[in-house]
């Protein structure tokens, strides 16, 4: 396969596992990778990261692949003992993953963007992919339920998805510009890949930065969206839950609703195939595939499916 500039816009735990099949059919080097930082918030004094260090620990090769999220085999002994202290600790944070967070913050405090931080991060995990936070500035997904408006952690991990969703907006996004080498990223990019992520909790934050959407929207390559949504339930998290309290039909074809402003191609399942030919009328091309990702080979085999479809867009 010829060497491509991919740039791709990811959420969390769905991304992470195609961009781990991602890095393992194209050089690292090649990719870059827009961060969601919605889900980011303040907590015991540390800054933290849950989408862009998901994506982090994944390619680094060092996620909890049960979870798919923390550290594996880390330890909670710290959070026992802050429990003890009286401190809430509803949000779990193992021992080795503290020190992620406990680094960030130094150097944030230091004088450093994000963006430099987390490139510093990558390169101490041996990482050759560029990950980049969508914005440097202060960014955060507020869920607006019926017991109140949460922050995004305090809606899924807290109150575990319960409360009803009434609206979802994004606190800093008026202000936010984007990071050093986003926008460029985008503009220079062979193939923009949006990943299988949440369209309303992890790709619209990013989408609503200043300039994102407009640059998609300007470039003149391919943009492929991969469907989060497989005969109509999640794979993984409250995507189905939060679209249908927010009035939207819960299927592939909403999501690609979502993007076709800027949109190309759309990736959907095999088990929605009934769903091509409407998705086809809104001027998009539709590749079929098996697009759960159960095991390693699978993340490698659609990674190597999507960029095919992508460059050979009459043959889906």
């Amino acid at each position: 396969m010829e060497r491509l500039k991919i740039t791709a816009l990811a959420g969390g735990v769905g991304a992470a596992k195609f961009l781990r099949g991602l890095i393992k059919t194209v050089p690292q080097e090649d990719v870059t990778i827009i961060g969601n930082v919605g889900d980011d918030l303040e907590l015991y004094g540390l800054h933290i990261c849950p989408d862009l260090d998901t994506v982090m620990y994944s390619l680094a090769g060092m996620v909890c692949r049960k979870r798919g999220w923390g550290l594996e085999d880390d330890t909670f002994n710290c959070l026992s003992m802050l429990s003890r202290y009286g401190l809430e600790t509803w949000f779990k944070l193992g021992d080795k993953d503290l020190a992620t967070h406990v680094y960030r913050t130094y150097l944030l405090k230091s004088g450093l963007r994000l963006s430099r931080v987390t490139s510093e991060l990558c390169r101490r995990l041996g990482l050759r992919v560029k990950i980049l936070p969508v914005t440097d500035n202060r960014l955060r997904t507020m869920i607006v339920t019926e017991e109140g408006t949460l922050s995004f952690q305090e809606y899924f991990v807290k109150k575990m998805c319960e409360p009803k969703v009434l609206e979802v907006f994004f606190d800093g996004a008026d202000e936010a510009e984007p990071a050093p080498g986003v926008l460029e990223s985008i503009m220079n990019a062979d193939v923009i890949i949006i990943c299988p992520s949440n369209p309303i909790l992890s790709i619209q934050p990013i989408l609503a930065v200043k300039g994102v959407r407009e640059a998609l929207q300007r470039s003149d390559k391919p943009v492929v969206a991969i469907t989060p949504i497989i005969a109509g339930k999640a794979v993984k998290g409250p995507t189905v839950k939060i679209m249908r309290e927010l009035g939207y039909a819960a299927s592939a074809l909403t999501v690609a609703e979502f993007y076709r402003d800027f949109l190309e191609i759309f990736v959907l399942d095999i088990r929605d195939r009934g769903l091509k030919s409407v998705i086809e009328s809104l001027g998009l091309k539709v590749s079929l595939h098996d697009t759960l990702m159960r095991t390693p080979e699978d993340e490698i085999r659609l990674a190597k499916e999507v960029l095919n479809a992508t460059l050979n867009p009459s043959n889906p």
